[in-house]
């Protein structure tokens, strides 16, 4: 994935047109069509519905589409913030995770490196994790932060575990489980569940497992953690996450009976070490020891 790829897709998304967004990039219709080509093949998923007539968003272009403006004006934001400072000891770290549970167990290391590496720039980017694995493995992303279980190794990366995080059961703290300190997964089978995609694997997992004893009207579904989290405060049911440090008015956070410890860590290039990147992960490292 690049930013050209972005660019034209955010062109076509906002113009519904394909000579329109190829005039605004000056570039042919079947360049444009080129790139959303690849940009579809590297994700996976159609993102565009062409006609001879019209042009029209699938659900996952909807999606997608407020992630690549996120992207390419972080990425803006960041060169132009450079630019400005071409005489200052700026040096940019780019950190990529996967969904909004990993900022939870990224703050402290954010608040060390400001500490001991001031110069660190961090730029952050929340990506799902197809799209940021080849970013990744593209040079795109210098420490990439994630579930063991969720990115698999490859030639040349390391992994370092910095935490090991039980799931949990999320529930509304008016819920009559909320003043239990941990609730087995069969307790849940008579409730209301509300299954959410963006959380590590074996928590989905979990989700899945417990779904299957649960009827259908009994089940919500939501694609990321702040709609789950919002769905729990209004009382429509809990989900299974990584247990959350920062405070969720409203919720509850429950130890799960006999679920299996996660472990959470950073993944890095032994060859892509500049000494920016090494100084980093030596802090992380010292961090995650004490």
């Amino acid at each position: 994935m690049n930013t050209q790829q972005l660019e034209t897709f955010i062109q076509v998304a906002d113009n519904l047109n394909f000579a329109r967004a190829a005039e605004v990039l000056s570039m042919t219709q079947s360049a444009v069509s080129r790139q959303i080509h690849s940009l579809e093949d590297e994700l996976g998923t159609q993102l565009l519905i062409r006609t001879t007539r019209t042009v029209t968003l699938t659900p996952a272009g909807i999606s997608f589409l407020e992630d690549a403006k996120k992207i390419i004006n972080t990425l803006n934001t960041a060169k132009a913030k450079i630019n400005q400072n071409t005489e200052a000891n700026i040096q940019v770290l780019t950190m990529g995770c996967g969904n909004e549970v990993d900022l939870d167990f990224l703050y402290l290391i954010l608040k060390e490196l400001k500490i001991k590496l001031p110069e660190i720039h961090p730029f952050l980017k929340i990506i799902p994790h197809r799209s940021i694995l080849s970013l990744f493995s593209q040079g795109d992303i210098d420490i990439l932060f994630g579930f063991r279980d969720d990115i698999p190794l490859r030639d040349n990366m390391v992994y370092k575990e910095l935490v090991q995080i039980p799931p949990c059961c999320a529930i509304s703290d008016s819920h009559f489980f909320a003043g239990k300190e941990s609730v087995s997964i069969s307790e849940l089978y008579s409730e209301s569940i509300i299954l959410c995609k963006a959380v590590p694997s074996r928590t989905e997992a979990i989700q899945e497992q417990i779904a299957s004893h649960i009827l259908p009207e009994k089940t919500y579904i939501c694609e990321n953690l702040q709609a789950a989290l919002a769905l729990i405060r209004a009382g429509y049911g809990f989900t299974i996450v990584p247990k959350i440090e920062f405070p969720n008015a409203g919720i509850r956070f429950i130890s799960l009976k006999d679920a299996e410890i996660l472990s959470y860590g950073m993944f890095y290039k032994k060859n892509s070490m500049t000494p920016t990147i090494k100084k980093a992960i030596d802090i992380i490292r010292k961090i995650s020891n004490q």
